[in-house]
């Protein structure tokens, strides 16, 4: 069986009264590429701020390679190995391409060769940022600034990345383009969190999937079990 890499238990998480989450139930195990599914709302997103150690939890535990982690501070936990790439991009829009990507190597900066290393992976997986590495990230179209900003996760060498709605106001050709690289990024070793609304292309690259709603877990199973469950499809892939 598979080492768990990341476990959630019991998992609260409120806004002053109001809960967020309740009773998060879920795991990813070494190499998997697992998909959260849910509508704009439903906590995905606070399910990532939680791992990620932005939002402190109420009530639970998160464990990271056997270890409990919630509590931790956020870059203490992308030392670790636990990388977000948050929904919305979140460049620096003046900085050059090269310089969005050694921001996203601040935790490994001391070792020069390694990063170095990182950003020749970045500009192999995503070419055109490479044809761009001098021009300011702001002037990138969309589908570029999002290579950019899984880019710049990747540079911290994650152990665990966290895919925040990858393929939000992309056009259906980019949306495909991205899968197939993140299907890339894990079949080459790196364990995958990917939060969505698009059902029908994460579930097509997911090993499994979990179904949030109303901050809570509803569904769960394969990405084959999931496809196929006939309520999933009505509300999530329009089938």
């Amino acid at each position: 069986m598979s080492q768990i890499k990341l476990k959630v238990s019991e998992l609260n998480v409120n806004y002053g009264e109001f809960t967020a989450l309740k009773g998060i139930n879920m795991d990813v195990s070494h190499g998997e590429l697992v998909v959260l599914l849910g509508a704009n709302g439903a906590g995905k997103s606070t399910i990532f701020r939680a791992i990620s150690g932005l939002n402190k939890p109420k009530h639970g535990e998160i464990r990271f390679l056997d270890k409990k982690v919630n509590g931790l501070s956020a870059n203490k936990l992308v030392k670790l190995g636990i990388v977000q790439c948050a929904e919305g991009r979140k460049l620096f829009p003046e900085m050059s391409v090269r310089e969005n990507l050694k921001m996203g190597g601040f935790v490994r900066r001391k070792n020069k060769k390694e990063i170095t290393k990182s950003m020749e992976h970045v500009y192999d997986l995503f070419p055109i940022l490479k044809d761009k590495m001098d021009n300011p990230a702001g002037s990138l179209s969309g589908g570029q600034q999002q290579m950019l900003a899984i880019g710049r996760a990747l540079m911290a060498n994650p152990k665990l990345l966290l895919l925040d709605e990858p393929s939000l106001g992309l056009a259906p050709l980019i949306v495909n383009q991205m899968f197939e690289i993140i299907q890339k990024i894990n079949k080459e070793g790196t364990t995958v969190l990917l939060a969505e609304q698009n059902a029908s292309a994460a579930l097509k690259i997911a090993d499994r999937g979990y179904v949030i709603e109303n901050g809570q877990i509803v569904v769960k199973g394969s990405s084959d079990e999931l496809f196929n469950n006939e309520e999933i499809r009505k509300a999530y892939i329009g089938a």
